[in-house]
């Protein structure tokens, strides 16, 4: 469960005497709503945020999947899966499950009876209900939910390598678009060959090793050829540029190309274009691909670990100070919310998809920790709970039931400070939000 966006599997019960919405007046109203929704989106220039959201929602239910299926393994009884909360847009039954879609996309949940012993449960159903299970068939369920969130990061990079290849320790620079210059047909790089989305990856034979190995280059060479080595489409293409003569007030950065004419001060070479530094990929096939997905899933979840303190220390110096709040939200040290994952996310799909995959991989291995934490209503707590139990009972002796309700008052307590930092991160990504960190 992670800021109210999805439910463990003992999510708020809904009430028993609604019926489901099975009609095809129902299933039009949805379809309506749904259709509404995506065009407003659009219509605003919302694509990519509508892209992210969708993308966490179906995280969420492919999380709350795994529940289902697991406890149906397990032969629980399963009496909802649902989209959404709130009132029912559509819903039908089938067997002793309600499957349907709620008005409020903020998640969704499924429903297994008896997840505690402070549930009152029909004596009919009692024997298979998820508290009278076997010790493994519970540890299965609750943490179906995180191995399924650990499975969709490592399908979401073995994608990435599938398609993109593997990120170099190289370095590169994206070419952008070209400069006009008055007065001239084409710029310097267009007379060269270059074409937007090449990514320069070599200058005077040798590999870029910063980024400004190759401005540098190229505004000491006003009139002189430059070989250039540039990546197109993962084919390594050789290229000369020939700067024009120009002038500038300073020394071009990457992202600070001009044309010839401009400014007073020093004579440079230009070519003409903008520059973005851009990742280089090395190719990767199939079956290496798959070992490679998951060392960097478990990389990542690593990274991921140590990260939390340093995270949290930033977030309360941030609260308190406005410089420290400045200071985090460039360096992007800080725990985001729901509302800042989200903007970052589709930061990262407006760069590319292979940014908006590594977002989805981060975000995946965040839900995946934050729901193994052993404390209740989270699936780590119902974990902690299960290996209580099985400590607790003695052998020939009934199975030791542990009293959910005497842990409500540390319950109350976590969901307190869960909230306090839910909240002060939201209120970060509002006043002081995070850097693009992909520009």
């Amino acid at each position: 469960m992670t800021d109210t966006v999805e439910a463990s599997p003992q999510a708020p019960s809904e009430p028993d005497h609604e019926p489901p919405q099975g009609s095809v007046r129902a299933l039009v109203r949805l379809a309506v709503v749904v259709a509404t929704v995506v065009a407003l989106f659009l219509l605003l220039g919302w694509g990519p945020l509508l892209l992210v959201i969708v993308a966490i929602v179906v995280m969420v239910m492919v999380h709350e999947l795994g529940h289902f299926a697991t406890a149906k393994w397990g032969h629980m009884k399963v009496t909802e899966y649902f989209v959404g909360f709130g009132p029912r847009l559509w819903s039908v039954r089938r067997g002793e499950t309600e499957y349907g879609v709620k008005a409020i996309p903020a998640g969704g949940y499924v429903k297994i009876p008896g997840m505690t012993n402070m549930e009152e449960i029909d004596p009919a159903d009692e024997a298979r209900t998820y508290r009278q299970q076997p010790f493994h068939n519970r540890i299965i369920v609750a943490c179906a939910g995180s191995f399924m969130h650990f499975l969709m990061a490592f399908l979401l990079a073995y994608g990435a390598l599938l398609y993109f290849g593997t990120p170099a320790s190289a370095i590169g620079l994206r070419i952008g678009g070209f400069v006009h210059w008055p007065g001239h047909a084409e710029t310097a790089a267009q007379q060269a060959g270059l074409r937007p989305g090449d990514v320069v990856v070599g200058v005077d034979g040798r590999s870029l090793s910063h980024t400004t190995q190759l401005t540098e280059a190229i505004s000491r060479s006003a009139g002189r050829p430059v070989p250039l080595t540039v990546d197109r489409g993962g084919r390594k293409v050789d290229l000369t540029v020939t700067p024009a003569v120009g002038h500038h007030l300073s020394t071009p950065t990457a992202k600070e190309v001009l044309g010839p004419g401009k400014g007073s001060e020093k004579t440079v070479g230009l070519i003409g274009v903008t520059f973005d530094p851009a990742t280089v990929f090395t190719p990767e096939g199939p079956v290496r691909s798959l070992g490679t997905a998951v060392v960097n899933v478990g990389v990542d979840t690593g990274r991921v670990v140590r990260s939390v303190p340093v995270a949290f220390g930033s977030l309360f110096d941030s609260l308190k100070s406005s410089q420290a709040a400045q200071q985090s939200a460039r360096t992007g040290e800080r725990p985001e919310s729901i509302f800042g994952a989200v903007r970052t996310a589709t930061q990262a799909d407006e760069s590319g998809i292979f940014y908006l995959i590594e977002i989805l991989i981060a975000l995946n291995i965040g839900f995946a920790l934050l729901n193994m934490l052993p404390m209740l209503p989270l699936d780590g707590g119902h974990v902690a709970i299960a290996v209580y139990e099985r400590i607790r009972t003695r052998r020939g002796r009934p199975y030791y039931q542990a009293d959910a309700a005497k842990l409500l008052p540390v319950v109350y307590v976590f969901s307190a400070l869960l909230v306090v930092v839910v909240v002060s991160a939201l209120y970060l990504d509002i006043v002081h939000p995070v850097n693009n960190p992909f520009q």
